[in-house]
């Protein structure tokens, strides 16, 4: 007897959702939905330099129905998750209810903000090619105000750029700020002294990058200062309010820019029970990431909370690779369940970290060993670009990044977003 297509339903089109599809849909018994608020998947690692107009957002996204063409028992269904409801095996979404057999989340993460909320009401996240367009027209409109009055009070606080998190997107947007101000600003904004001195990098850790080795901290710390950014640890940001920004020391910086990189915290999932919610509202799951008191329940990425691989008893980092890898072995695991088969304990294997800090300059954190310099930017260059999904994507970033590096100029300082006011 034929055994009956099961509904596998996933929510969430990042690194974890799209490695879980590419293996579950080579098994023709799986009908798969994908579901997901935008029509793309796109690369995070990368939003800073979409938000810096180093390269296009094009670059770095890639749409769902274009990608899923070939797969026939795949179907993407875009909306916004609303409630899960365990009970019927359904979700509801703010565009229909999606029934499922097996359901998968993998939501990922959204900004923290402590409970500050006017820090959340006024300040710039960067989780999303949005987010990053926003920031970008944010940053550009900034200049030409600033271009504008003579007060220097006001100039001041149009140039001031204020980042709050000193990890891997905290200090890659530093850098890159800093390059620009460096390599554009003098060229392009002739009333403008010197952009660098209003960069502040703001974070309530001893070091930047703290997951990073203490040779990444020093090499970061080291090459943002030449660059002239103002790097400030042991302190952290307490409000934003009338343009001021509030540090735990008593200090204020006067700015209209505040960019959030400061901490992250699981999407909600309503219609989960309290119960299976843990630390930084993370799904606790078990070992094959299965939701603890579910059987039909998996989540996976950075929104899930697995405490049973041994290397990592207090949970996985929240890492691009964590969620790679348990995507992967998820949609191996689904069709062994379906084969009657045990499933796979998850165990993570760290295959180090990096963080690009500037123009020709990165640190890479290998299991055995640390390297520096333009050897590491390039190792960095070439991983960022082998994830992307397509080949123009590939080709076209590649070029992007060749030209505006040799170039020291890229081209896509564009304002292409009205004013408020010049909306009708």
């Amino acid at each position: 007897m034929e055994q009956p297509v099961k509904k596998v339903v996933i929510v969430g089109g990042g690194f974890a959702g799209i490695n879980l599809i590419k293996h579950v849909c080579k098994d023709s018994r799986f009908q798969v939905t994908l579901v997901d608020k935008n029509n793309y998947s796109f690369f995070p690692p990368l939003l800073y330099q979409v938000a810096t107009a180093f390269i296009e957002p094009s670059n770095i996204s890639y749409p769902f129905r274009r990608l899923f063409q070939k797969k026939t028992n795949l179907r993407f269904h875009m909306g916004s998750l609303l409630k899960v409801n365990p009970e019927q095996n359904n979700i509801e979404t703010d565009t229909g209810v999606v029934n499922y057999d097996y359901l998968v989340l993998a939501l990922g993460t959204e900004s923290n903000y402590f409970g500050m909320e006017r820090v959340k009401a006024h300040s710039l996240p960067m989780k999303s090619i949005d987010d990053a367009l926003n920031l970008r027209n944010h940053l550009l409109l900034n200049m030409e105000e600033a271009v504008h009055t003579d007060d220097l009070k006001e100039k001041e606080k149009h140039l001031n750029i204020v980042i709050c998190g000193g990890g891997p997107t905290g200090v890659e947007l530093a850098g890159m700020l800093a390059e620009l101000g460096r390599n554009i600003a003098l060229k392009e904004y002739p009333e403008i002294k010197d952009l660098r001195s209003h960069l502040y990098l703001i974070d309530a850790g001893k070091t930047l990058l703290s997951p990073m080795s203490e040779k990444s901290q020093n090499e970061a710390t080291r090459v943002l200062k030449k660059l002239g950014v103002h790097v400030i640890n042991n302190t952290a940001v307490k409000d934003y309010r009338d343009d001021i920004v509030y540090l735990s020391d008593g200090r204020t910086i006067p700015t209209n820019v505040l960019i959030w990189a400061s901490g992250v915290i699981g999407r909600e999932v309503p219609g989960l029970p309290a119960a299976v919610i843990g630390r930084g509202r993370r799904v606790m799951v078990d070992e094959v990431n299965k939701m603890q008191g579910s059987q039909n329940i998996f989540a996976i990425g950075d929104i899930c909370l697995q405490t049973t691989d041994k290397n990592f008893p207090n949970g996985h980092p929240q890492l691009a690779q964590v969620a790679i890898q348990q995507g992967t072995l998820l949609g191996k695991n689904l069709t062994r369940a379906l084969n009657n088969k045990p499933m796979e304990a998850f165990a993570y294997n760290d295959k180090g970290s990096m963080a690009i800090i500037s123009k020709f300059k990165a640190v890479c954190d290998l299991p055995k060993f640390f390297f520096k310099g333009f050897g590491a930017w390039l190792v960095w260059l070439f991983i960022h670009i082998i994830p992307l999904i397509g080949f123009r994507n590939k080709v076209k970033l590649a070029f992007s990044w060749f030209w505006s590096f040799i170039t020291n100029d890229p081209t896509l300082r564009l304002i292409i977003r009205p004013r408020k006011k010049d909306v009708q």
